[in-house]
């Protein structure tokens, strides 16, 4: 049953009201009497290994955790390859909600087509909550009333990995950025955070996303003299930059080499002998209590890795997502919004966690890590050393910070 303008009105306007979202809720039944959730990833591309199956496995856990079913109907995942295309994600989005009645998107891989699918879901009133992208544009100037931005994002790696870094003394940068949204916000931001402390950027090399020879680029790095090669790419193109980096001696020239968006999956595929002193941000590390080893095995089982953060937000946000549909008694996107609001966001990974007014789901999980030497790893995927958790209200941008018109303004 799709949405009349008038009623997704009244559900838009819902989701802003204040007030107990539950009385509002109570007559209103299941769409389709199926809760549909999809996901749009990257499964076969330079993502794949980060995003891909393990967040279709992490959203499947959190559902089956449901027992399959929400206020005694069942839920089903979909899920899609946008094949890193901002057009076939759009595509795919608009035919989903369109045609096959999808209620919700809970992630979309890399930030161009992330910006891409927050139009179509806006345009159609539906909520989209997003791990794996990490542009800070979508809490600026893409926000929305249904919009939330769940694990990270580029300012959070950035007041952690680059204010870390620079306060050490490491104080002049080089970087080598992915040529889109993501690797743009990264360097932004982060250049922004070696400036407030006192540091230089020397120069930055952008380049394609699935770049195969970093070369040139790392030969300008090195050349620059930079204490810091800072890295603002993602899956493959970490891991390729990375090799090729121990190849052309920089870490043993005294440059540092920071992964401004590594995660434990490039750890795995470099291992600690070349990844060893790297310093990486995630919300999350499997390795953290009795409950995330529980778990990450489960997930093991399943995938063959770990889980990195991408892939918990997912878990996460999909767990959320079905705790609001639970309270607001309804799949309708005003009260569920209003809901996944009012519900402090609070499991194994995340913690203390809370939507603010521009969609950003603030939570205390932000973490500093460094990558063990081959000697203190007891095993496979025991991989990071906590250097220090950062608390929201520090990780990340400030709420008055914010463009996102729907921050009110004194």
């Amino acid at each position: 049953m799709r949405l009349t303008r008038r009623r997704f009105a009244l559900a838009a306007a819902g989701a802003m009201a204040a007030g107990p979202f539950s009385a509002r809720a109570q007559s209103v039944a299941i769409s389709d009497d199926v809760v549909r959730i999809g996901l749009i990833e990257d499964m076969a591309g330079v993502y794949a290994d980060i995003t891909g199956t393990g967040c279709v496995t992490a959203a499947q856990m959190a559902i089956d955790e449901f027992g399959g079913r929400v206020l005694g109907k069942p839920v089903e995942l979909v899920f899609a390859d946008h094949q890193n295309k901002p057009d076939v994600a759009a595509s795919i989005a608009r035919q989903w909600l369109d045609e096959r009645k999808v209620d919700a998107i809970l992630d979309v891989a890399s930030s161009s087509p992330a910006l891409a699918v927050i139009e179509i879901a806006k345009e159609k009133g539906k909520i989209i909550t997003l791990s794996s992208p990490g542009s800070t544009r979508i809490t600026n100037e893409n926000c929305g009333p249904f919009v939330v931005h769940w694990a990270y994002d580029t300012y959070a790696i950035a007041q952690s990995t680059a204010q870390a870094l620079v306060r050490q003394g490491f104080d002049t940068w080089f970087f080598v950025t992915a040529d889109y949204a993501f690797g743009h916000g990264l360097q932004e931001q982060s250049t922004r955070v070696v400036s407030e402390n006192n540091g230089r950027v020397l120069g930055s090399v952008r380049l394609p996303v699935g770049t195969a020879d970093f070369a040139s680029a790392l030969l300008r790095a090195q050349s620059s003299g930079a204490k810091v090669v800072a890295l603002a790419n993602a899956g493959t193109d970490t891991i390729n930059s990375i090799k090729q980096a121990s190849q052309f001696g920089l870490t043993q020239g005294g440059q540092k080499l920071a992964t401004l968006a590594g995660f434990i999956n490039d750890i795995h595929g470099l291992g600690l002998a070349e990844a060893q002193g790297l310093t990486i941000t995630e919300a999350s590390y499997w390795d953290s209590s009795d409950e995330t080893r529980a778990w990450s095995r489960k997930f093991f089982d399943k995938v063959k890795a770990m889980p990195n953060m991408l892939q918990t937000g997912t878990y996460s946000s999909t767990l959320h997502y079905l705790k609001a549909v639970t309270a607001a008694k309804t799949d309708a996107s005003g009260p569920v919004m209003e809901a996944m609001r009012a519900i402090p966001v609070d499991d194994i990974f995340y913690k203390n966690g809370k939507i603010r007014p521009d969609g950003r789901m603030v939570h205390d999980s932000m973490s500093l890590f460094e990558v063990k030497t081959p000697a203190e790893s007891k095993g496979p995927w025991d991989y990071y050393k906590r250097l220090a958790t950062i608390p929201g209200d520090q990780a990340f941008q400030p709420l008055p910070a914010s463009t996102c018109t729907l921050v009110r303004r004194p």
